[in-house]
């Protein structure tokens, strides 16, 4: 399999959905605004997407995959059915406890997490109600990221990666075409949520059947190779739930802010998340698996596995440096483009402004983790992830008692992208003394070539700005005009900086069995 192909395919189906989440995110801005119903959406949708990455994308899939993996090299497709059937089973049946407890204890959970919301009566209530529709999505969403694992372990990258793509067409139906018959209007963001969790699933699932693994669920919790999957879990969801807690601390902080401060952190995160899905998740996705297999075949793999970890660096920082640059550099032409429409103000604007650069800083790290982290779940050794993950958590928060009081929400945003920093280069330093990896020939020459020509990138998107006819409070195709004509400078003067000093994309070829 050719990596490099398999990540422009994967990024380039992340691409798809992170657009269309852009549209999303610019329909909600226009119809909803930034306010008390976007702030209490914003929570409620926060916590099932938290138990999501928990459960799915989190700890389950870094316990799953390294297992599932072994049984695929190692016992064959028919054992490997009966553990799909047996993990399955279990998983529903752990998913619909939380499921209906988060439903009946709604209104605790939002006195938990957004206490700042307890001041106003009618804050908490449309809260609960929104959070009871949105909470069955970490059942769906759970079994949907399930499935994605095992496509991604059949080298299936595709699938999953279109499949996020539903429920920003979820969201986008629904806040046009149902909005007007609900009252309060947020309310049909709620169900846009239940309504793409099901079309997640659903969508996954006849691919499945096509490999052949698509088994009836089983509960059978005496089954070794659960019990295996369970044991792994329990670190990593201390590990992965350390790094959710720190955006739940972050939405208690932002409650007792102004009105807005949730959603000027959400809008700016949502940026972030771009350059981090169709970068850092995507070479995390094809990583993995592929990493995990060659840990299943023992040190006569050792090289090639330190090698691919070497590979994942080097593209991660070739696309993550620019990106951290061009985010912070075209800050305000990209909010402007996507959100300054309707309700959402010049003010709203600026305020997520400061949270977009604060969070920018961070972004290098954020993508180096989901590269990093898989070298430890690889060889299932999630112990070492976990205790790093503690100590980001406690300088996170003591950063955030730090920068609350001057920088308000841009500080919450800045302790997390610190905090990605310090993750991502404890983890490296792990790897280094564990001598997991060892770094390939030619670093310094590579990081030099980067640096100038980030340099020359910068320079040209600061230079563009003070000297072009540009309106950012005129009409949105004039908007997207003049952003493309930045996005699309500051690419060629980076690319062509590098090419000019001898960087070509062969490159970056490689495969791996």
């Amino acid at each position: 399999m050719n990596l490099l192909n398999a990540l422009a395919k994967v990024s380039s189906m992340t691409m798809v959905s992170r657009v269309l989440g852009f549209v999303r995110d610019a329909i909600i801005a226009r119809v909803f605004g930034a306010g008390l119903a976007t702030d209490a959406f914003f929570v409620a949708f926060k916590l099932p997407n938290l138990l999501r990455r928990i459960f799915a994308e989190g700890a389950f899939s870094q316990a799953f995959v390294p297992v599932l993996a072994e049984f695929k090299e190692q016992r064959g497709e028919a054992e490997t059915r009966v553990f799909l059937s047996h993990i399955t089973g279990t998983l529903t049946v752990v998913l619909m406890i939380v499921t209906a407890l988060g439903m009946l204890a709604a209104p605790w959970i939002i006195w938990l997490t957004a206490p700042g919301f307890a001041s106003n009566p009618d804050k908490v209530a449309l809260t609960s109600d929104l959070l009871r529709i949105t909470f069955p999505y970490i059942l769906f969403i759970s079994l949907s990221s399930l499935a994605s694992s095992v496509l991604n372990t059949w080298n299936r990258f595709s699938v999953p990666a279109f499949t996020p793509t539903l429920l920003n067409v979820s969201f986008i139906a629904c806040s046009l075409l149902l909005t007007p018959y609900f009252d309060p209007p947020v309310l049909t963001l709620a169900w846009a949520v239940f309504f793409g969790g099901i079309a997640q699933l659903a969508y996954q699932l006849p691919h499945l059947k096509k490999l052949d693994m698509l088994p009836m669920p089983r509960l059978k919790l005496r089954d070794a190779a659960v019990w295996r999957v369970i044991r792994q879990m329990g670190p990593a969801i201390f590990g992965v739930s350390i790094a959710q807690i720190s955006l739940v601390i972050n939405t208690i902080f932002a409650s007792f802010l102004v009105s807005g401060s949730v959603s000027w952190m959400y809008y700016a995160d949502r940026l972030m998340e771009f350059p981090t899905g169709v970068l850092g998740v995507a070479l995390g996705t094809i990583l993995l698996p592929s990493l995990s297999k060659h840990a299943a075949r023992g040190e006569a793999s050792a090289g090639e596995f330190s090698q691919l970890l070497d590979w994942g660096m080097r593209l991660s920082l070739l696309l993550a440096i620019p990106s951290t640059i061009g985010l912070a550099v075209l800050s305000q032409p990209l909010i402007a483009t996507l959100f300054m429409y309707g309700k959402f103000s010049a003010h709203d604007a600026a305020m997520t402004q400061q949270a977009l650069i604060a969070y920018s800083v961070g972004l290098l790290g954020l993508i180096l983790v989901k590269v990093l982290a898989p070298g430890f779940y690889a060889r299932q050794n999630i112990k070492t992830p976990v205790k790093i993950a503690l100590v980001t958590l406690a300088a996170t928060q003591l950063m955030n008692l730090m920068f609350i009081g001057t920088l308000k929400h841009a500080g919450l945003s800045l302790s997390i992208g610190l905090g990605a920093c310090l993750n991502a280069g404890l983890l490296y330093y792990q790897l280094r003394k564990h001598a997991i990896y060892q770094p390939a020939a030619g670093w310094p020459a590579f990081l030099l070539k980067l640096l100038l020509a980030v340099a020359v990138m910068a320079g040209t998107l600061l230079a563009l700005q003070q000297v072009l006819p540009i309106n950012w409070h005129g009409h949105s195709w004039q908007r997207v005009m003049w952003l493309s004509v930045l996005v699309a400078a500051g690419a060629v003067a980076y690319f062509a900086t590098l090419l000019a000093m001898g960087v070509r994309p062969r490159q970056f070829m490689r495969r791996t069995t």
